[in-house]
């Protein structure tokens, strides 16, 4: 695991596009996984920036989503689908049918994980996971307790993420209770993952999650076990004179 901690969420957003920039260079074809909430916000708009430069192509590209509330049609205001759309799909010159999404509009979720999941099989795995930092340590929808051996399926939100959402969408009775979440079965075996943290409310959980003992109860801690992860924080959410 590598650590890089930026000045801020500006600095800390260049860095995460330029790395994912440099994926796509390599490698025009990549499967990548795509978060949604504040954190990656600034880094979508730096990729854009160094996309409209033409430091890469998003021809190939094939993006998949992370996560969805479960019950929320593509057109409601708080359907990741729409937010990907927005944020990363139209403003890359993506097509929004090359999207593989975790369909939340769906009456038969397990039918909608396990499509999913072929396409995942299908694309040789994730060559780039994305990922943001939950409060609870949930990667995704991966609530505590995840292992690694937790499939895409069909979640109950904890009390920890409806109140964090809550605070975004206007409201905790907002949010739905249930989502549909990309398991970490896929997430750990993506050929590189990139953890986003912003923030002083994250310092506590980051912590946990790159140096206190690996525990279901901190999801995102499995990630000490892959070489292949790159912690790109802020120094309000690292702010030890020491890096890790």
């Amino acid at each position: 695991m590598q650590l890089i901690v930026a000045d801020d969420h500006e600095a800390m957003s260049r860095e995460a596009a330029r790395a994912i920039a440099e994926v796509l260079k390599r490698k025009p074809g990549a499967s990548i996984v795509i978060p949604t909430g504040n954190t990656p916000l600034q880094t979508y708009r730096e990729l854009v920036q160094l996309y409209k430069r033409g430091e890469f192509t998003t021809a190939q590209l094939r993006p998949f989503q992370l996560d969805e509330y479960l019950g929320l049609p593509a057109d409601d205001s708080r359907s990741f689908f729409g937010w990907v759309r927005r944020t990363f799909l139209e403003p890359l010159d993506i097509p929004v049918e090359r999207l593989i999404r975790l369909n939340g509009e769906t009456d038969e979720p397990e039918a909608a994980c396990r499509a999913y999941d072929a396409a995942v099989q299908q694309a040789g795995g994730f060559d780039l996971a994305i990922l943001g930092l939950g409060s609870n340590g949930h990667l995704a929808f991966n609530e505590p307790p995840s292992d690694p051996q937790s499939p895409t399926r069909r979640v109950a939100l904890t009390e920890a993420s409806i109140t964090s959402d809550g605070a975004y969408w206007g409201g905790r009775e907002l949010v739905p209770r249930y989502a549909l979440t990309c398991g970490m079965t896929h997430l750990l075996a993506a050929l590189q993952i990139l953890l986003l943290v912003s923030g002083q409310a994250k310092q506590a959980i980051l912590e946990k999650t790159i140096s206190a003992p690996i525990t279901p109860e901190v999801p995102a801690s499995y990630l000490q076990q892959s070489p292949n992860v790159v912690v790109i924080a802020d120094k309000a959410a690292w702010p030890q004179a020491v890096p890790y």
